[in-house]
């Protein structure tokens, strides 16, 4: 054999070796997460949100049983997978967040704006997390199928789409940095392709979720926030424009992928 092929060679055997500890270490993580998926504490938070919607509370003293989701006032089966979409009493785009904050300013008499300044995981936010859990919980397995009807559910997916490519901050990152190609990673954490269908349980099909890192409830709200910082951006408000087009971008990529949430994070 000449020099060059026992270099190729030598080349082939290092690329392979590469490959099956990649491997390795990808079924490693998968395995650690089905293990933490066997008692996830996110099914603490679905417990509470439920006891919360039925709960009559607020200075009206009233429970959220009769809270419009998309559906039909009450009905929460299937909601979570065609949201967010456009609702004609606030005619406003909204997520599950933010239209249970309308939910309970409009028939608990909650301050909607004070709770949107409210910090995520203190005060009546730690309750619409745990709202947002267990309506998640109940579309668990459904398929997401945001609705594209309304002019404005058209506007916000192009809206969202320009948002998800658009670059800035200090080291000129977007969203599509870290998920506009097929096998990117950071450290040991793989990153879907956003840009197309990532499939079952992937991206936005699997939050609401719960953070084992900082042992968090985490809704979607809180990851697109957490996403602008790593961007360096300033956070985005509550329920803004800009997060909810992100979410009918990202949800109406995911059509027909089941919903696993609340899923279990790193």
């Amino acid at each position: 054999m000449t020099k060059s092929m026992w270099i190729l060679a030598a080349g082939a055997l290092c690329t392979t070796a590469a490959l099956a500890q990649k491997n390795a270490a990808v079924q490693s993580i998968e395995e650690y997460r089905a293990m933490l998926q066997d008692g996830n504490p996110a099914e603490l938070f679905e417990a509470k949100g439920e006891g919360l919607w039925k709960q009559k509370r607020g200075p009206k003293n009233a429970s959220l049983e009769q809270c419009d989701l998309g559906k039909g006032p009450g009905v929460v089966k299937g909601a979570f997978v065609e949201l967010p979409r456009y609702f004609p009493d606030t005619q406003k785009m909204q997520d599950v967040e933010s239209r249970l904050v309308t939910c309970m300013e409009t028939l608990q008499g909650f301050n909607g704006a004070e709770i949107a300044k409210t910090r995520f995981g203190r005060g009546e936010q730690n309750n619409v997390t745990a709202l947002a859990t267990w309506i998640s919980a109940e579309s668990k397995g459904m398929r997401f199928n945001l609705p594209q009807n309304h002019p404005q559910e058209k506007t916000f997916y192009e809206v969202g789409k320009r948002l998800f490519f658009q670059r800035g901050g200090p080291h000129d990152f977007s969203c599509a940095s870290c998920h506009g190609e097929d096998d990117k990673r950071i450290r040991l954490q793989d990153l879907p392709n956003l840009t197309k269908n990532p499939g079952d349980g992937i991206g936005v099909a699997a939050w609401p979720a719960y953070r084992v890192s900082n042992g968090q409830m985490w809704g979607m709200q809180l990851r697109l926030n957490d996403c602008y910082r790593q961007q360096r951006f300033p956070y985005p408000g509550f329920g803004s424009d800009a997060t909810i087009a992100l979410g009918v971008y990202l949800g109406v990529n995911s059509k027909g992928s089941a919903s696993v949430a609340p899923a279990i994070k790193r």
